[in-house]
């Protein structure tokens, strides 16, 4: 009853200014804002306009404009032209296999799988490296032939990946004379035949992976059944033993040592 009657009094006496007292103290911090923000030079950034005055100025505009649009587009490369596709999706297959629902999370997975897109693809970027990308910058070769030598190690490690009738089912699409090399092959052709090609070696490896896990659903079902446990989900029985499966293999291990000599 003391400490009711206390707050009380207070209210009676400081009705009124509270709220006064709040709106000194955001005034003066605001003016203490204003004036430390006023001694901290802050650069401008601007964007101008300029009509070109020379064919250089509008090459180098389409050039920039080139780079910009690259850029946009290189999730895509980086998904269809590399190992990121085969490795993403059958770390998908495992999470489903698994019925662990979003352990691991996604963000776990897609990182994983670009860590290890850039471990398959380090001796490839390194021949780009090497015999474009440096030449072009020392002015030794014109843009031009260093994109046609730089593209040759991804075409060349494409091709490697990719299964004959794939390449021949774009080919045959594309209306083109018929090859008598794979450097007669269109660049056009060998990406989307490789895309489908990942993607068949990727749903393969996602069957095997899945055959282990499955037999343990059934033999738990099974057995549930036997028991007259109906009313138990199978699933939530069969999930610790499919993880102890997986731990005691050292599941992670031989997943990505596959992948990794899948590309060999």
């Amino acid at each position: 009853m003391f400490f009711a009657g206390g707050i009380e009094m207070i209210n009676k006496v400081f009705k009124g200014k509270v709220v006064l007292v709040i709106l000194i103290f955001l005034l003066i911090l605001f003016c203490s804002v204003d004036t430390y923000a006023a001694s901290i030079p802050i650069p401008g950034i601007g964007i101008e306009f300029d009509s070109a005055d020379s064919p250089q100025d509008v090459a180098l505009s389409l050039q920039i404009l080139a780079l910009l649009t690259v850029l946009t587009l290189a999730p895509a490369i980086l998904i269809l032209m590399t190992s990121f596709t085969r490795i993403i999706v059958v770390f998908s297959f495992l999470r489903n296999a698994l019925a662990t629902q979003q352990m691991p999370p996604n963000q776990v997975l897609v990182g994983l799988a670009l860590f290890l897109t850039f471990f398959i693809m380090a001796p490839v970027w390194g021949e780009i490296n090497q015999t474009a990308l440096q030449p072009y910058l020392a002015g030794e070769i014109s843009q031009e032939k260093a994109f046609d030598i730089g593209v040759k190690p991804i075409r060349e490690f494409m091709i490697e990946q990719t299964r004959e009738k794939d390449l021949a089912l774009f080919v045959n699409l594309s209306s083109t004379p018929k090859p008598n090399s794979p450097e007669d092959i269109p660049t056009y052709a060998i990406i989307p035949a490789f895309a489908i090609s990942e993607l068949k070696t990727a749903f393969q490896i996602g069957f095997i992976i899945y055959i282990p896990f499955i037999v343990i659903d059934m033999v738990v079902a099974s057995t549930l059944m036997a028991m007259g446990m109906m009313m138990l989900p199978p699933m939530m029985i069969s999930l610790p033993f499919k993880i102890l499966l997986f731990i005691l293999v050292d599941g992670w291990n031989l997943v990505v040592q596959s992948l990794m000599l899948s590309f060999h």
